[in-house]
């Protein structure tokens, strides 16, 4: 017999493999229930506990959906860096600077949360407002979680945005520090002699899998980070 963590399984590999994108219905639980063989309560029992999850969203009479992430019920919400930057007036650049495909190491691993010897999709990239540095970002994504980012060459969109309009999360992780640059990000960033940057660490998972890691580094001295919370009297989301 099916049961209802084989059903959730599937649902997550689904959205994960992009076969429902953000926001995007998924079949009702009468044509779940046929499809795998089960009972509509075993259906229930899983679509649920993804909802409690964060991953789905459910709602009567209207279906359920995969999640849009929002940072109603977050403290730091995951930013566009473009619109970060288009937001304060200001014109938005991008360079890619490197793209590899490499095997965790035990440095790797201990970042991302996962397993030696498995792949990583490695990208560095500079983000400029009206031409200044803004940000230094150092980022690996796991292609077990993440097959499709194998094929996307980030060219003209960052991982920063792709990530966040394509991809669905449960759960971050942020660290925030002040730290003396290495040598790239003192050459990167046109930093002045003695001023630190300012980093962003990021883990990222979908239930329990681990899908990315992030180092963000910024100018020490002219960086600015606003966060705000919903309004939680705004009655006019449900």
């Amino acid at each position: 017999m099916v049961s209802y963590k084989s059903i959730k399984a599937e649902i997550l590999n689904g959205i994960v493999g992009r076969q429902w994108a953000p926001g995007e219905l998924i079949p009702n639980e009468e044509d779940l229930a046929r499809d795998y063989g089960c009972s509509r309560s075993t259906v229930n029992r899983a679509l649920q506990e993804l909802a409690d999850l964060g991953i789905l969203e459910r709602r009567r009479k209207a279906g359920t959906r995969v999640a849009q992430r929002t940072s109603r019920g977050a403290l730091i919400q995951i930013q566009i860096v473009r619109s970060e930057i288009e937001q304060s007036g200001r014109r938005y650049g991008y360079v890619l600077l490197h793209r590899e495909v490499q095997a965790a190491d035990s440095a790797t691993a201990g970042l991302i949360d996962a397993p030696r010897g498995k792949p990583l999709l490695h990208l560095r990239c500079l983000h400029l407002a009206d031409g200044v540095p803004y940000q230094l970002e150092s980022r690996w994504i796991s292609l077990v979680a993440l097959p499709s980012a194998r094929d996307v060459d980030f060219e003209s969109v960052g991982p920063n945005e792709w990530l966040v309009t394509q991809v669905p999360y449960s759960r971050s992780e942020h660290i925030f520090s002040a730290a003396p640059p290495n040598a790239e990000e003192r050459e990167r960033l046109r930093l002045r002699p003695d001023e630190p940057v300012f980093v962003i660490e990021r883990r990222t998972w979908l239930a329990a899998q681990a899908l990315t890691y992030v180092r963000l580094a910024h100018p020490g001295l002219s960086y600015r980070m606003i966060s705000r919370e919903d309004d939680l009297l705004d009655e006019t989301e449900s």
